[in-house]
């Protein structure tokens, strides 16, 4: 019987995708979308226009999707360029609403644009994720004419949003830059305080650590880049969050001694996060327990500094370093992102996967009859997202999601009649999408599906009849993902992780190079730069393992050497910590042996070898030096990759 259950229970990758994720409600975002997304349709039965209140609800819904960032003026980057991007979809997909094979080419080099872009970063993503969007529903869905209107109302739900977001800058303006730093700090007290203990806590803190750095820094120099020299508490931030840097590298040390450190050290970073969320300055007053080896005094050291810098009057801007290098000018950016766009594997390779099964979604639509049609379109757009997570993943969990969907639109279709009801009701279904979306994919799709149904009804006035055609075409645009988009693309996993991982390799032996090299800027710099991209890759291989066999059975495989990679920037970063302690510095030859032996793993890694055929080979040396730990870690990335 037990095992007839084993058979009967469902795959572990789709179980993790419906569990729901403890996630805490972000209750701001779930009033401003309550909002946000019912105020429109009252002012539109108020002058008696409703379908241009749906509109700009519509417009509303993009802005909450967008609505992700903590800093005031990243909210401002993070909704309205989107809201442009989506713009000019709306506006492409009215002009070619009812057109044929002429809208067909249209949306699939949108697609195609769409995909590309998505590959610059997180913004662009959800740019690109607008721009299809709203063509596909302008090219299926009878908008207000002229055809301005539709940009117009659109862009103006999504100013709603934004208006929302920022009512309350002027009294928290900079309090969510601060509340970051000090995240970061209470993250460093946990990483110290599991510090010599066990490996696995270890790990999962200083995860979590690099995390809260990448979120932090993003925070601070995004604002830097325009307030540099003339915001006293920005500079101050920026040098707070730089003190933690010496107590990061002193962690890895002090987690190789194999001895938790006393509770007095974590406690008292601690109570540096309390001094940095409520701006003190003043006598920093510790009392710290005396060290006696080396990696216990680069850990009092870095803890004192962490202190001087914190409790400190504003410092001056000239004397603050961004170690992480200040944000190029925006031109630089926008080459570098240009470059990206039309020169990447990736991006063409995903741009043209999404512009086939848009074709193929808006060629179906124009051989087969298929009443409102546009959502065939809309569930591709939505699931060919691989940076957004699995895309076999995600299509089943589509289908599950918006069936659920579904049946809660059919009650709200059905029993609330249509008008001034739809206000409260929209009030409501509003408010589940940021709470649902924090939770998982298939809750956010159950969320939004009621929400789109609703406003598309105000539209057209189909009722219940936009019900089953709405599940048909679900399902009809995720089997066109899967297949056009996932199975016949047998897109080598290698080549998107593996070469990602090879790139990390090749940083590490960089970093190692430069961690005994006079330079603490660039030292600095080029530490964060791996921590950060092992911190991409590590994500990139946990989405893998939620995909069906043979991928996500490729990417276990291929787990452990990513957590060897790890360790092996962990046990660099405490041998230069040792050697800055009194340690002697290990010999130029063995660090350039070390060096040359990741650069061949990481040329494996390129050449697309398998597991099985990476070369191994032995690293001697001296058992004293303070590399004697990284030739291990080395060793075993090596043996790793080489299981015969």
């Amino acid at each position: 019987m037990a095992t007839d259950r084993g058979r009967l229970s469902p795959p572990p990758w789709l179980v993790r995708g419906l569990r729901p994720q403890p996630a805490p409600i972000p209750w701001a975002a779930v009033a401003r979308s309550s909002v946000a997304l019912s105020a429109p349709l009252a002012v539109g039965f108020a002058v008696d226009q409703p379908a241009y209140g749906a509109v700009v609800s519509m417009g509303a819904l993009s802005g909450v999707i967008g609505d992700t960032a903590d800093a005031y003026r990243m909210r401002i980057f993070n909704i309205a360029l989107p809201q442009l991007f989506g713009a000019v979809g709306v506006t492409l997909g009215t002009l070619v609403y009812g057109e044929g094979w002429i809208a067909v080419g249209v949306l699939t080099l949108v697609a195609l644009v769409s995909g590309m872009i998505s590959s610059i970063g997180a913004v662009a993503s959800v740019s690109g994720l607008l721009l299809l969007l709203n063509a596909v529903v302008g090219a299926g869905l009878e908008m207000p004419s002229p055809w301005w209107k539709a940009p117009l109302l659109l862009s103006l739900g999504g100013m709603v949003v934004l208006a929302l977001a920022l009512l309350g800058w002027p009294l928290r303006g900079g309090v969510p830059e601060r509340s970051a730093v000090a995240a970061t700090y209470r993250a460093v007290a946990a990483l110290l305080a599991a510090a010599g203990s066990d490996s696995g806590t270890y790990d999962a803190r200083r995860q979590a650590v690099t995390a809260s750095l990448n979120t932090s820094y993003d925070l601070v120099l995004a604002r830097r880049a325009r307030d540099h020299g003339r915001n006293p508490s920005l500079v101050r931030l920026l040098a707070q969050l730089n003190a933690l840097v010496p107590l990061v590298e002193a962690a890895p040390a002090a987690h190789l001694r194999a001895r938790t450190l006393p509770e007095a050290i974590p406690a008292a970073v601690r109570t540096l996060a309390d001094a940095v969320e409520a701006d003190r300055t003043g006598d920093p007053g510790l009392d710290l327990p005396h060290p006696h080896t080396p990696s216990e005094r680069a850990v009092d050291d870095a803890v004192r500094y962490a202190a001087l810098v914190v409790h400190a009057g504003d410092p001056d801007p000239d004397n603050v370093d961004d170690r992480l290098g200040r944000p190029a000018a925006l031109g630089i950016r926008a080459r570098r992102a240009a470059r990206v766009v039309l020169l990447s594997e990736a991006s063409w390779r995903y741009g043209l996967r999404l512009a086939l099964c848009i074709g193929i979604a808006q060629a179906l639509v124009s051989l087969v009859v298929l009443d409102r049609s546009y959502w065939v379109g809309l569930t591709v757009t939505f699931v060919l997202k691989p940076d957004f997570g699995s895309v076999f993943s995600r299509a089943v969990l589509r289908a599950l999601g918006t069936a659920a969907g579904l049946v809660v639109a059919a009650a709200v279709l059905a029993e609330v009649p249509r008008g001034w009801w739809d206000v409260p009701v929209m009030m409501v279904l509003a408010a589940l999408i940021p709470a649902f979306s924090a939770k998982s994919y298939a809750f956010q799709t159950a969320a939004i599906t009621p929400v789109i149904l609703l406003l598309a009804d105000l539209l057209d006035r189909q009722g219940t009849g936009l019900l089953l055609p709405r599940l048909v075409d679900s399902l009809i645009g995720c089997a066109i993902v899967l297949i056009a988009g996932y199975l016949l693309w047998p897109e080598s996993w290698h080549s998107r992780i593996g070469a990602r991982l090879a790139d990390s390799v090749e940083d590490a032996a960089r970093y190692l190079e430069l961690s005994f090299g006079d330079d603490q800027g660039v030292r600095a710099q080029s530490r964060r730069r791996l921590y950060r991209e092992l911190s991409a890759v590590r994500s990139e291989f946990q989405r893998a393992l939620t995909e069906p066999p043979p991928t996500g059975a490729r990417a276990a495989a291929w787990w452990p050497l990513v957590v060897a990679v790890e360790r092996i920037a962990d046990a660099t970063t405490a041998a230069r910590v040792r050697v800055a302690h009194g340690a002697p510095s290990p010999e130029p030859g063995e660090v350039a042996a070390i060096a040359r032996e990741l650069r061949d793993l990481s040329g494996d890694l390129h050449s697309g070898a398998d597991l099985h055929v990476a070369r191994t080979s032995a690293l001697q040396g001296d058992e004293r030096s303070v590399l004697e730990a990284v030739r291990q870690e080395v060793t075993a990335a090596r043996a790793i990759a080489s299981p015969r």
